[in-house]
């Protein structure tokens, strides 16, 4: 098992470096292209820090372990909350009471109640996805919308900064990130999806329980390591959207396009407990959104606690 261990990890770590290669590759050749730095922020960088998840997702529906795919949606936006705004909240208080995402927060919570509706039907059909993929292009259309009308109007004076943007990089590095980016991550679903598979067999635990959490855990950490450089920098308002928009993505674009491959049939333990975890801890995030309440380290440590005791919960 100690194989399988190390092979699971070396999948998670080809899967972050390859889905960081090629944001890096493709916002460099959309910026070469002469395309807007708006345009990029919200579509190739949104889509492209999200390929680990998306690809882990179509693997596992074409390996045959659909429930690999949902408990890593789930179990990655329960970490979201609870993990990746408890742990960077221990380190330095999140001064949340300055941000304004009550907006964004509702059309995630829509996102989230609309999940878990079309989840009561029993399988997650082609359908399914289209509705949550069109819910996806309404929310980018309106953003980009607001963006745009907020240029117009005379505000542009600060120039957008897009993760990855290298105005000297050259051709053929940016040729060299696409390739890499592109080889390695099936390359690194493929690896993490069939060990984690073989885990789940050889400690008799279901695949859906491996998402929900080495692999959901596994894909969280880019938004970690995120969120502690922007708690650390006094930006909560980075860390707030972070875990936001990041949660939002997983329930519309990765879900979505994942039934397009096949059927993911929801398991009852999910329609019982795991789905109102996740909307639970989502609601845990009214006080600091609609109250202006800082993330204390005290309200980091009860984050921090409540995930713990998740999933031991789930693993026993």
């Amino acid at each position: 098992m100690t194989v399988e261990f190390l092979t699971a990890g070396l999948g998670l770590v080809i899967l972050l470096i390859a889905g960081d290669t090629l944001v890096k590759g493709a916002v460099n050749l959309s910026l070469r292209l002469g395309l807007p730095a708006l345009i990029v922020s919200l579509t190739v960088v949104a889509f492209g820090t999200s390929a680990p998840e998306l690809l882990i997702a179509i693997d596992s529906v074409l390996e045959d372990v659909p429930g690999l795919a949902l408990g890593n949606v789930v179990g990655s936006n329960t970490a979201n909350v609870l993990m990746v705004l408890g742990v960077p909240a221990i380190l330095a208080t999140m001064h949340t009471s300055m941000c304004n995402s009550r907006r964004d927060y509702l059309i995630m919570i829509a996102s989230t109640v609309l999940f878990i509706g079309l989840c009561f039907t029993g399988t997650l059909m082609w359908i399914h996805g289209l509705i949550l993929l069109a819910a996806l292009f309404i929310i980018l259309g309106r953003s980009f919308r607001e963006a745009m009308a907020h240029r117009s109007a005379g505000k542009e004076a600060e120039e957008e900064e897009v993760e990855g943007a290298d105005a000297n990089l050259p051709g053929w590095r940016i040729a060299l990130y696409l390739v890499l980016g592109l080889i390695g991550l099936p390359v690194g679903a493929d690896l993490l999806v069939k060990s984690s598979v073989t885990i789940a067999e050889a400690y008799n635990v279901s695949d859906t329980v491996i998402g929900l959490t080495l692999v959901a855990i596994g894909t969280s950490l880019p938004e970690l390591a995120t969120t502690v450089m922007a708690a650390l920098r006094r930006h909560a308002d980075v860390a707030l959207g972070n875990v936001i928009g990041s949660n939002m993505f997983n329930l519309l674009a990765i879900t979505g396009i994942a039934t397009l491959v096949g059927p993911i049939p929801v398991p009852p333990e999910f329609l019982r407990f795991d789905l109102w975890v996740m909307l639970a801890a989502s609601l845990i995030m009214i006080p600091f959104v609609f109250m202006r309440q800082d993330i204390t380290r005290i309200w980091g440590i009860a984050l921090t606690a409540i995930y713990g005791a998740y999933l031991v919960f789930v693993l026993i």
